[in-house]
């Protein structure tokens, strides 16, 4: 049997050249490092910035792509121009990922490239992900999901390529952590990323700082964490530091960490009329 990682150097050799849509993450590192192996200089690493962008994550990306040796250029998307967007109904990603990959068609049509590669793996194809929608309109392939490859594989060939990234949690956009129909201001969006980088500079690694009405705060962190998280020390600091930052309320849910927690407050029906629009 072929090793997964060749398989995926395969595929994509059979590309003319491509950009990666690169977060930093280990999805979309496995797959610029993998272009890279493939394509050589005909693969570019394109990284979209924007408020909402967690704070690091640029320079982790900066640090992967370097490692990785792939040219590596940014972009400034503008989904907080978008009134739709900051509306924040179920189907979010879907304008946040338009704006992306309209930006990654102009940049692939001024370099003279003509393929656009996402991180999407053969996971994320069974859960509820309108930003899958907007690349498929920009005709957007996915490498990870056309070789089926789980999350744990990529997380496997990452490993085995030595990046650093390859146990690295999920860090979506800070948007998705404030309840639907919040909008989303650059308010809101800096107080969850000091909330979560408050969190973490307490060790806490998997901290999702959820935003709901009335600015309540709710605390999802691992299982683990949450005796330490409600020691009395530790209680009150968060409550203090959290409350200066901006928020009224602070919870902690006892279900702890989880993504897409959000998504369970959304009827079925209504994401599905969301996933087929």
């Amino acid at each position: 049997m072929i090793p997964a990682h060749e398989q995926l150097v395969s595929l994509i050799a059979q590309m003319p050249d491509c950009i990666v849509a690169f977060s930093g993450g280990v999805d979309s590192a496995v797959v610029a490092k993998a272009a890279h192996l493939a394509l050589g200089n005909r693969a570019i690493a394109v990284t979209g910035v924007s408020a909402s962008l967690a704070t690091g994550e640029l320079e982790t990306a900066e640090r992967i792509a370097k490692s990785i040796g792939i040219q590596h250029e940014i972009v400034q998307t503008d989904e907080l121009s978008k009134q739709a967007y900051l509306d924040n109904r179920p189907n979010r990603c879907w304008h946040c990922k338009t704006e992306l990959y309209d930006q990654l068609r102009q940049l692939a049509s001024r370099l003279g490239k003509t393929t656009l590669l996402s991180g999407a793996n053969a996971d994320d194809l069974g859960d509820f992900r309108p930003g899958l929608q907007a690349a498929d309109e920009h005709q957007v392939r996915s490498p990870l999901a056309e070789c089926g490859f789980s999350k744990a594989t990529v997380r496997e060939i990452a490993k085995h390529w030595d990046l650093e990234v390859w146990d690295k949690p999920a860090t979506p956009c800070l948007s998705s952590r404030v309840v639907y129909g919040l909008d989303i201001t650059p308010e809101r969006l800096t107080r969850i990323d000091a909330a979560e980088q408050f969190l973490r500079s307490l060790g806490l690694q998997n901290v999702r700082v959820r935003y709901h009405h009335d600015d309540l705060a709710r605390l999802e962190v691992a299982l683990a964490d949450l005796p330490r998280l409600s020691e009395d020390g530790i209680r009150t600091k968060v409550a203090s530091k959290l409350r200066e930052i901006g928020f009224r309320y602070v919870t902690i849910d006892l279900e702890g960490f989880r993504s897409g927690s959000f998504q369970q407050l959304v009827p079925a029906e209504q994401l599905l009329e969301y996933g087929n629009n």
